[in-house]
């Protein structure tokens, strides 16, 4: 997608995480180290990520099997100003655009990282369930790492949903992401209908799951 300009970081400002040069690559590496101890432990971390009835925050960010590079934007439409480009104009095959998720369905958005493993598990499970719920749309994105592991993560389990990459992870700060897997519900339009943080029943997953289907 040739036309298609590069996704740049340009965060709102009531939302700016970054750090300049040498600080910015210790603090992914400090969330990534946070995110996988929790993630190994089975703590549940500090976050239950957003809260319910919250607006989810806008994103658009390059799908793991694209040639499309970059950070993924998360300039807020409302925040948006001078040159900068709202997230959620940003289109395109090689783009997860979270507005387009959620426009006129609820969909399940899951944070994993590029290891197999229950993170990896738990978007079959959520992919699954998914499939009984005609209204519902499936959307994952993978936390740092590499995008060779990502892809491969991919084409082992044969996910057909959009894939994304959150490869500096900015977008798992914002969303607050503290243990890998995390499933936000979101309402068609795009409000947090609620948060799962780490593994979950196959029981919760259909109550959140049909709830959600009702919502939209």
């Amino acid at each position: 997608m040739s036309s298609q300009p590069p996704i740049t970081p340009s965060p709102p400002a009531q939302a700016k995480t970054r750090l300049p040069g040498i600080f910015l690559v210790v603090a992914l590496l400090l969330l990534v180290a946070y995110v996988t101890y929790n993630t190994a432990t089975g703590e549940r971390g500090s976050s239950t990520g957003p809260a319910a009835g919250t607006a989810m925050v806008q994103f658009a960010a390059p799908l793991v099997d694209s040639s499309l590079e970059g950070d993924v934007n998360v300039t807020q439409r409302d925040g948006a100003s001078g040159t900068s480009r709202a997230a959620c104009d940003l289109r395109g095959s090689e783009i997860l655009n979270s507005c387009q998720l959620v426009r006129g369905n609820p969909a399940a958005l899951v944070f994993i990282n590029s290891s197999q493993g229950r993170c990896a598990e738990t978007l079959d499970q959520v992919i699954r369930a998914a499939t009984k719920y005609r209204k519902l749309r499936v959307a994952a994105v993978v936390i740092a790492g590499e995008r060779s592991e990502a892809q491969k993560l991919v084409a082992n389990h044969g996910w057909k949903i959009p894939v994304a990459e959150d490869r500096d992870g900015a977008l798992a700060n914002l969303y607050g992401v503290a243990v890998c897997p995390q499933i936000v519900y979101l309402r068609a339009g795009g409000v947090v209908d609620g948060v799962s943080v780490g593994e979950v029943s196959g029981a919760e997953l259909n109550s959140r799951l049909r709830a959600l289907e009702g919502s939209g």
